[in-house]
């Protein structure tokens, strides 16, 4: 868990595996993004009362035979769920959103409720707030691309995010392979030749 400092809430961003760590630390609301066929995870029973918006679709960002690409009508309820939050007193609010690994479409839905939560603030502010607390953080570029509409920000998120990803393509060149042999390498930069 943290605060950022710029936005009313805690927040945490993890994956599967270290839901039950969170279970004693106030969340009020889950963001839970998952795979169409994954069960629900049973760590939310020692969660209390919360608010909880379960997404389900793949880690991709483009169309792939047998599966589910994430779609403007996801982001919008992600951004939603944002919103929602706010109208919680403030000592009650505490964001948790997690996917499989706590990477990608997790860290792409925080970083867009983030950037929506201060509007006044660039969006650089939102994914160093998300790299803060996910050093491991490589968002989903589709996700990334849909919110950056719906918030019209003109493709500055989108921006913030490339260098983001400029950044640990450079410290890990492996990472950035496997992330083509994803099918996302329209994620990648592009190597720049020498000289």
């Amino acid at each position: 868990m943290t605060s950022v400092g710029y936005v009313p809430f805690g927040i945490t961003v993890c994956g599967i595996e270290e839901l039950g760590g969170f279970c004693r630390v106030g969340v009020s609301h889950v963001l839970s993004i998952l795979d169409p066929d994954h069960p629900s995870p049973p760590a939310f029973g020692a969660y209390g009362e919360h608010e909880r918006l379960e997404l389900r679709f793949h880690d991709i960002i483009e169309p792939q035979d047998g599966m589910l690409l994430p779609t403007r009508g996801d982001v919008e309820r992600i951004l939603e769920f944002g919103r929602d939050l706010m109208v919680e007193p403030r000592s009650r609010r505490h964001l948790l959103v997690h996917c499989h690994a706590g990477v990608s479409r997790s860290t792409a839905a925080m970083t867009l409720i983030l950037s929506q939560a201060r509007p006044d603030r660039p969006a650089a502010d939102a994914v160093a707030a998300v790299r803060r607390i996910r050093p491991q953080v490589w968002p989903n570029l589709r996700i990334i691309e849909l919110g950056d509409a719906l918030l019209g920000r003109n493709g500055e998120i989108v921006e913030a995010v490339r260098g983001l990803y400029r950044a640990r393509a450079a410290a890990d060149p492996d990472w950035a392979r496997r992330i083509i042999d994803a099918g996302r390498g329209r994620e990648v930069p592009e190597p720049h030749p020498a000289g």
